[in-house]
């Protein structure tokens, strides 16, 4: 045991060995997923933060140690992001003949998402500090973020809560979708990418390019009008961080 426990240490020296854990757990949820028949329940992104998460804990790892390992691909999200554009421009004209219900879809899915995470946090007694956090809680993170700080709420617990509505949202949207018998994948796709963001779009795409497209340019839009309505909603409700003005 001693062996082992010297041989751990000497790997977790090296960054390379959590950006290879990274990519071993991802693909092992991919094969899950594959096996399972497509099964929401087995989402490899959920999979692969779950089982990164229970590593984690059970070797006593700082979550900064891991991330100077898998810091690379936290970089890739930017290019990952842009090429997003490429599947949106192969179906422009799509995009284009449903310019009109995708304008009011994303109005409202963008005030829905604001409105019923005050809502729910403020049911089930949360502060105020709380409800304002949750706002932003439907778009990418680093949008969440920026937006909590400057309405108020904590920035830590709004990056939280965006991983698990993106979490979430990719698990049981396409059920939930399907259940309604929404069948069209540029629909599919919008109110994915609207709802769930990153990790979403990255189910979205495994439903079709179409999905993936309009998941891509919900994260966008979405991420703008959020921005946009969040403060003007807070002001609305009069939230402050310390409750009613």
């Amino acid at each position: 045991m001693d062996k082992i426990g010297g041989i751990w240490v000497y790997l977790t020296a090296s960054p390379l060995l959590w950006l290879m854990l990274t990519l071993v757990v991802y693909l092992a949820g991919q094969w899950l997923f594959r096996r399972s028949g497509g099964r929401a329940l087995f989402n490899p992104v959920a999979l692969a933060i779950a089982l990164l998460a229970a590593l984690l804990l059970l070797t006593g790892t700082p979550y900064s140690t891991y991330f100077a390992g898998a810091q690379f691909i936290h970089f890739l999200l930017g290019p990952a992001t842009v090429a997003l554009a490429i599947p949106l421009y192969q179906h422009r004209n799509r995009v284009r003949q449903l310019l009109l219900p995708i304008s009011v879809g994303l109005l409202a899915g963008s005030i829905t998402a604001i409105l019923s995470a005050i809502g729910l946090a403020w049911l089930l007694g949360g502060s105020s500090r709380t409800l304002l956090s949750l706002a932003p809680k439907s778009v990418t993170t680093p949008v969440a973020m920026g937006i909590a700080e400057k309405i108020g709420g904590l920035p830590s617990l709004t990056a939280v809560m965006v991983i698990l509505t993106g979490v979430v949202g990719a698990v049981a949207a396409p059920a939930l979708l399907g259940w309604l018998r929404i069948r069209d994948e540029a629909v599919q796709g919008l109110a994915i990418g609207v709802a769930a963001h990153g990790i979403g779009t990255a189910r979205a795409l495994q439903i079709s390019s179409i999905a993936g497209a309009f998941a891509g340019l919900a994260i966008g839009l979405n991420a703008l009008l959020t921005a946009l309505l969040a403060p003007l909603i807070v002001q609305w409700l009069h939230l402050t961080p310390n409750g009613l003005p």
